[in-house]
């Protein structure tokens, strides 16, 4: 579970009726595994904060924190999460390089669009530095050559096309697509309002990743 608040006496005070309705319903809130973070707005980084307490036990401070497998982080930057993908994604190729080494080309790419496609949570990428972005694309690209056993240094998009299989930066507009879509189609009138704001980094890069320069 995870409470969001714009000051530290609204998050008190949500702590507060979380400690209520534990009491009110049997439950035990395990504060050792309990942790909060704080925000940091452009050019404004806070060295202090107030005691968080929850159970009568202080909360430990993080910078980072893992939710529901994406990486959120004060600074409110992805690089992290990328990271996190670009890891992942080596892991799931050298096994299919390993394990699958003697089958045929048609099976290897199939296996490769299973796995090395997924790509969790890119579509909420919106702040990132460059060299993280292309640290990931180029594993993506290494990862199909030493799956087929190409050359180290032949052609990303040549090599793609041959095999009918979508480029790093396709998989990225699809995704991102995808969620636009699914976002604006749904019910709920924060996640419409958030959407077709013009000023919303999420929307700002589904514009970026679908524009030509």
């Amino acid at each position: 579970m995870v409470l969001l608040s714009p000051s530290s006496g609204a998050l008190k005070k949500l702590l507060s009726i979380c400690e209520s309705y534990a009491v009110t319903n049997g439950l035990k809130y395990n504060a050792q595994k309990s942790e909060f973070m704080m925000f940091k707005p452009d050019n404004i980084r806070y060295t202090d904060a107030p005691d968080f307490l929850l159970t009568g036990v202080k909360l430990n401070r993080v910078d980072k924190f893992k939710y529901l497998g994406h990486w959120v982080t004060a600074d409110q930057r992805d690089n992290t999460d990328i990271e996190r993908e670009r890891r992942a994604l080596a892991v799931r190729c050298n096994m299919l390089a390993r394990r699958f080494s003697k089958c045929s080309v048609p099976v290897k790419v199939t296996l490769f669009k299973a796995y090395c496609q997924s790509f969790y949570t890119c579509s909420l990428w919106v702040n990132y530095t460059q060299k993280a972005y292309s640290d990931l694309r180029v594993q993506y690209n290494s990862a199909y050559r030493a799956l087929l056993r190409l050359p180290r240094y032949c052609s990303a998009s040549a090599m793609f096309l041959e095999s009918n299989t979508a480029g790093f930066a396709a998989i990225m507009r699809a995704r991102s697509a995808s969620m636009l879509q699914r976002v604006r189609d749904s019910r709920n009138t924060l996640l419409r309002a958030v959407v077709d704001r013009w000023d919303s980094p999420v929307l700002g890069r589904w514009i970026g990743l679908h524009a030509h320069k």
